[in-house]
């Protein structure tokens, strides 16, 4: 099962955490980046899922990786993700820093790789050739992902060398499976540029994702790819691999439309 973007902050999005249970003993759960802002609430969280799923896998979000001002906990960038990693072992969660695990249930086995790989501003609208050309369009039209003040990158210079270097090191790691291995791939932000073209505001683009993930999901034998980030949930396919877009979101998006497919998707069995 999968879910993303839990933003617990919002009171109603705890009440729905707080029920979140398994339909089955053996089942894992998958979740994919922004469950809070605060570490007190990312760690309340995982650990409340914990108690319920046989196994909980967790990539980062933005959010996550924010320096808020109301948290106590004040480290940035890596150090702050760093962090994250180890209130997750201390939990038992998987991190994309720990060895892939095998799901050896219905539709298995497949290897279960959570990744962490930011963006690096190469979702740019048409036409646009360079990295700050974009961005000016971008707070020209008033579009600003607010990762430009609350999420830093120390010690790498700017956010895009943070996202190609996870990247690189992700890849490395990716390519060391043998080449017949069956995954599920995991990552908050898109991996293909696809599911960001229904986006209201097409410059937030910019902050949801690397060109450099195009064909991850052909290369590394996915079974399905899963993500969050765009509040737009939703099943697509390319290249004939499910994509899995498992938000939340906040109140003010699902209250209108409700929760059709409810909080969790079945990832395996597709």
């Amino acid at each position: 099962m999968a879910t993303s973007d839990l933003h617990i902050g919002h009171q109603d999005n705890r009440r729905i955490v707080e029920d979140i249970r398994p339909e089955h003993p053996d089942d894992w759960l998958i979740v994919a980046g922004d469950v809070a802002d605060r570490v007190e609430d990312i760690d309340w969280t995982l650990r409340l899922l914990k108690d319920h799923f046989t196994e909980v896998i967790w990539v980062p979000g933005n959010h996550e990786l924010w320096t808020p001002g109301n948290d106590p906990v004040e480290l940035r960038g890596v150090r702050r993700y760093e962090h994250l990693v180890q209130v997750c072992r201390g939990l038992g969660v998987h991190t994309p820093e720990d060895p892939y695990p095998v799901w050896r249930g219905a539709g298995g086995p497949v290897t279960v790789a959570p990744l962490f790989l930011l963006y690096d501003y190469t979702f740019r609208p048409e036409g646009t050739l360079t990295r700050e050309t974009a961005l000016a369009k971008a707070y020209e039209a008033g579009v600003v992902c607010t990762d430009e003040y609350l999420l830093h990158p120390d010690p790498y210079p700017t956010l895009d060398a943070w996202g190609r270097a996870r990247v690189e090191e992700t890849e490395r790691r990716l390519e060391a499976l043998p080449a017949d291995t069956s995954t599920v791939l995991i990552n908050h932000w898109p991996m293909t540029r696809d599911p960001t073209r229904i986006l209201r505001y097409p410059e937030f683009a910019l902050w949801c994702g690397t060109e450099s993930t195009a064909d991850w999901h052909v290369r590394f034998n996915a079974a399905a790819v899963v993500y969050g980030h765009l509040h737009i949930p939703r099943t697509t396919f390319q290249n004939g691999v499910r994509f899995e877009e498992v938000s939340l979101g906040y109140p003010r998006e699902w209250k209108p439309r409700g929760l059709p497919r409810g909080v969790l998707r079945t990832i395996l069995p597709g």
